[in-house]
């Protein structure tokens, strides 16, 4: 998986690439453990995103909740795969899809 962090004041976005699973979902929960403080905007550009597994949708959903209190998140760039396991879980009804 391909991790890019871009952060300009307190937005934050991250571009993920490749599959989020099981193997993938801790670098990605480390990252953002160590990006989220002061951050008000965060955005996940999915882009080249092939897969997410329920790791990753905790991972989404965790950094969700932490931005409840925060400030902002959305998720960008979402293809037909992924946006049909947002879909069937429910995260359509959760997270702000653009």
């Amino acid at each position: 998986m391909t991790i890019k962090v871009t952060k300009k004041g307190k937005n934050l976005t991250v571009f993920l690439g490749g599959r989020l699973d099981t193997s993938t979902a801790p670098e990605l929960e480390k990252t953002l453990q160590q990006q989220l403080n002061g951050i008000t905007n965060l955005i996940f550009d999915l882009a080249e995103l092939e897969y997410i597994s329920s790791a990753g949708l905790r991972i989404l959903l965790a950094a969700h909740k932490t931005m409840l209190t925060q400030g902002s998140m959305k998720v960008i760039h979402v293809n037909e795969v992924v946006m049909e396991v947002f879909d069937i879980t429910g995260f359509v009804e959760i997270l702000t899809i653009e």
